[in-house]
């Protein structure tokens, strides 16, 4: 039974179930502990047993209270007062949505008022004296659903989930030209065909990159909605693999071209499904859809009805 609810640290009481297992069985166990992750905490001295220091070789039985310290940490980025659109927190996890043409974390030519500098402010704030962990990224004009993992076992715990494929992850997409599926699965390898480029493409001996999709609307030659699911995590994934087919998403300047639609290209992680730590239970968080792609939508609908 988890007792506390504090990225500072992790607070277990032991039940009959667990009587006589040593703490490094039960931590791998029953909350997926990384061999590596515990060789760092026995070295920090991280593991408490009642309040008392122990080795992870340490016998537990019903009743112990185990405690298990994340150190306090340098904030790795610079605080400003940011706005945060806030869908989930808890001792582990920071779950936001990311608005469209924001940066995730500063890089050369987006140096400030990036994501990551508001968290920075947010986490000084509320007194979370950890660095600020990202475990998936968004282009800066993809909109939707950032995890921020607070301390370096929840980062390993959902980092393990994306290895072995278990969170859920989907998007809206709005594609550009008429499409004729309603649903299908895309298995096209993926990957920087030439040292540099920014684009990537489609070829033989790239990396294993699966979407599957259904149709939400479809606008005929106009165009469609589409939820596409992530089985894979390539770089601008959805993108590459509708453009492969001659049906770049609507907006998207570097796989087709402009729109009046919409200034960005119309692609929104909406939907996650992910399990947490201290709930050892998966959750599911919804991001609402722009004021951008809503306002597309109602244009493409009301052209298919020959309203405009």
């Amino acid at each position: 039974m988890i007792l506390n609810n504090e990225a500072s640290s992790l607070k277990i009481k032991i039940n009959d179930s667990f009587n006589g297992m040593k703490i490094v069985d039960f931590l791998i166990n029953e909350y997926d502990f990384s061999q590596r992750l515990l060789r760092r905490l026995k070295k920090d001295n991280a593991i408490k047993l009642n309040n008392n220091l122990v080795s992870v070789r340490q016998t537990i039985i019903s009743g112990d209270v185990l405690e298990i310290l994340f150190e306090d940490e340098e904030i790795n980025y610079f605080p400003e007062d940011i706005k945060l659109d806030i869908l989930y927190e808890d001792g582990d996890l920071l779950i936001l949505n990311k608005n469209p043409f924001m940066v995730v974390h500063p890089t050369k030519t987006h140096l400030n008022k990036t994501l990551a500098n508001g968290i920075a402010n947010y986490f000084i704030k509320n007194n979370i004296k950890k660095r600020i962990r990202f475990v998936n990224r968004l282009d800066m004009n993809t909109s939707g659903i950032i995890i921020v993992a607070k301390n370096s076992y929840a980062h390993q715990y959902v980092q393990n989930q994306m290895k072995n494929k278990t969170i859920v992850k989907k998007y809206i997409a709005i594609l550009s030209n008429g499409f004729p599926y309603d649903e299908g699965i895309i298995d096209l390898p993926i990957g920087k065909f030439e040292k540099g480029d920014i684009k990537r493409k489609v070829f033989k001996g790239a990396k294993n990159s699966i979407t599957v999709f259904k149709t939400i609307e479809n606008f005929y030659n106009n165009g469609a909605v589409v939820e596409a699911e992530l089985k894979t995590g390539r770089t601008h994934q959805i993108r590459v693999h509708f453009s492969h087919y001659g049906n770049a998403l609507l907006g998207d300047e570097l796989y087709g071209e402009k729109s009046e639609l919409i200034n960005r290209q119309a692609l929104h992680s909406f939907y996650l499904k992910i399990k947490v730590p201290r709930k050892k239970e998966s959750i599911e968080i919804l991001s609402k859809l722009p004021e951008d792609m809503e306002l597309a939508i109602t244009q493409l609908r009301d052209d298919k009805n020959g309203r405009i």
